[in-house]
């Protein structure tokens, strides 16, 4: 696939196919997308991979959290996703797409079971068959941080390469001591985000969103 073309037909598919994806395939992309630019080569990633049983186990584990169930430790978010008073135009953004999200699954607005209910499948990966867990040293600041994002946008790109989809989750960082335990992360490592992997469901309504993006003119200046 053109580099064009994947990085158009990208989305954060949030619904996919009962269909299994090769562990093989996935190592192959985590390798290549290793070659993201990263400052001084520090390469700050570490991933887990979770397929086939080990997905099993840890869809298990979670529907014990989502019925209840805590940590045995207790656990808190390792971040803040979005600034606490995310200002303008900033927020719009950010508050559009969910909107529009719910609109597509005939959710309303004042309906909060009905968006909690949803809100959970992102727990589940929205069905995907596997997935990726990346961290980062604690030790490290927002250059690194940065070089994760290029890396994960790196192996999105090589996932619809390969005729998968992708959506990033950061809000996995809500259950960090679980994810951690269950991948057996040292505790130096920070989760930032889940990233689920599979075969889009070409027929759910939530598939036919594709978020908005700002014109060029309202964020390039050119000099």
């Amino acid at each position: 696939m053109e580099t064009a073309k994947a990085i158009d037909s990208r989305i954060s598919v949030r619904a996919y196919q009962d269909r299994p994806v090769a562990t093989g395939d996935i190592m192959e992309m985590l390798a290549a997308a290793a070659r993201a630019p990263s400052g001084g080569n520090v390469q700050p990633w570490r991933v887990a991979v979770l397929n086939e049983d080990s997905m099993t186990r840890f869809r298990a584990l979670m529907e014990r959290r989502l019925a209840g169930e805590p940590h045995e430790g207790g656990e808190k978010p390792e971040y803040s996703v979005y600034p606490p008073n995310i200002k303008e135009p900033y927020r719009t953004s950010r508050f559009r797409v969910g909107e529009q999200m719910y609109a597509l699954l005939g959710i309303a607005r004042d309906d909060k079971p009905a968006r909690l209910v949803r809100l959970a499948t992102n727990f589940r990966f929205f069905g995907a068959p596997a997935a990726i867990f990346c961290f980062v040293d604690r030790s490290m600041g927002p250059p690194q941080w940065s070089d994760l994002g290029m890396f994960l946008q790196t192996f999105m790109l090589l996932a619809r390469d390969r005729g998968l989809d992708t959506c990033a989750q950061e809000i996995w960082s809500a259950y960090p001591r679980t994810v951690a335990e269950f991948c057996g992360m040292d505790d130096e490592l920070m989760l930032f985000c889940g990233v689920a992997i599979g075969y889009r469901d070409e027929d759910h309504p939530v598939n036919q969103l594709r978020s908005e993006r700002e014109p060029l003119e309202n964020w390039v200046k050119l000099v």
